[in-house]
């Protein structure tokens, strides 16, 4: 079939001493290559008799491994055509959004719950200094999806403009949508850091994966329609469940010309450009004048 692939690279040896089961061995190195997208949706398996030869394992060992990959919905098992690696549900965050995760995917279809960990007020400290406060609201989430656990949430928020925000407000739903429907704020931009991390002990019991495991995590501060700074946060993404995409153009396309953010189309229009050096020559015309004034 078009677009798939049989991988034919052989297999890294198995350890018959490390006490790990052989069958567990087998389906580790596979769910590697189907997590890290070596062997991507759709690819057939090699057939059980040549991964007997490729780990020089018996057929009952290939098939736990195959059989325990196929209880974790990785891979598709079909009588008469091997099996297949299956579709992965991913959730897609776009990072370059100001829309917070619990909207993104709530427009997906997908069904997005909220459990509140932890709410409460705690001085302020370096990380947090720039919300201008002595004390912050430290606010602790687990989202998930279709009621599979995908992020950790953390965020901090000024003290007093969100005392009254409660736990109960945030169950199940957006922490932006209820600071706009509570408090009248809007954010309206922000700064994003993306990195890969390792988990702590906690937090990867709360995403429910392996000891050791990487996860995604996305730190930001996010601002209001006035500029101001809301909040100061840090998501920990499941690396398998959440997927961040980014929409790029041309750096001559839309830049500003100071070197600003890309322009919106509305503000190049003739008469936007004819008000803007309206001004500015008004604003010249005062300078000079002033300077005028000063010499005379």
């Amino acid at each position: 079939m078009a677009g798939m692939k049989t991988p034919d690279a052989p297999g890294r040896p198995l350890d018959a001493d490390s006490g790990e089961p052989l069958h567990l061995q087998v389906r580790g190195h596979l769910r590697a290559q189907i997590m890290n997208h070596s062997l991507p949706p759709g690819t057939s398996l090699p057939s059980e008799a040549q991964l007997q030869v490729r780990y020089g394992v018996s057929r009952s060992v290939v098939r736990q491994a195959l059989g325990a990959l196929a209880d974790e919905g990785l891979i598709e098992r079909g009588r008469g055509r091997g099996s297949t690696v299956a579709p992965r549900r991913e959730h897609h965050r776009l990072v370059h959004q100001t829309s917070g995760l619990s909207a993104q995917l709530g427009s997906t279809g997908a069904n997005v719950g909220t459990e509140v960990l932890s709410l409460a007020v705690q001085d302020a400290d370096a990380s947090t200094a720039v919300l201008g406060t002595e004390q912050v609201l430290a606010l602790e989430r687990l989202r998930t999806a279709d009621g599979v656990p995908i992020a950790v949430i953390h965020t901090w928020l000024p003290v007093p403009a969100f005392s009254t925000l409660t736990a109960e407000d945030l169950h199940d739903a957006s922490l932006h949508a209820v600071l706009g429907e509570k408090f009248g704020v809007q954010i309206a931009s922000g700064k994003r850091q993306i990195r890969a991390v390792s988990g702590d002990t906690d937090l990867l019991r709360l995403l429910e994966l392996e000891a050791s495991s990487p996860v995604l995590l996305l730190e930001g501060t996010s601002f209001d329609q006035d500029g101001r700074p809301v909040e100061v946060f840090s998501t920990w993404h499941h690396p398998d469940h959440v997927v961040f995409d980014i929409d790029i153009q041309s750096e001559a396309a839309g830049l500003d010309p100071a070197g600003g953010p890309p322009s919106s189309p509305a503000a190049d229009t003739p008469d936007a450009v004819a008000d803007r050096a309206r001004r500015l020559g008004a604003e010249l015309l005062e300078f000079a004048d002033d300077l005028s004034h000063h010499g005379s």
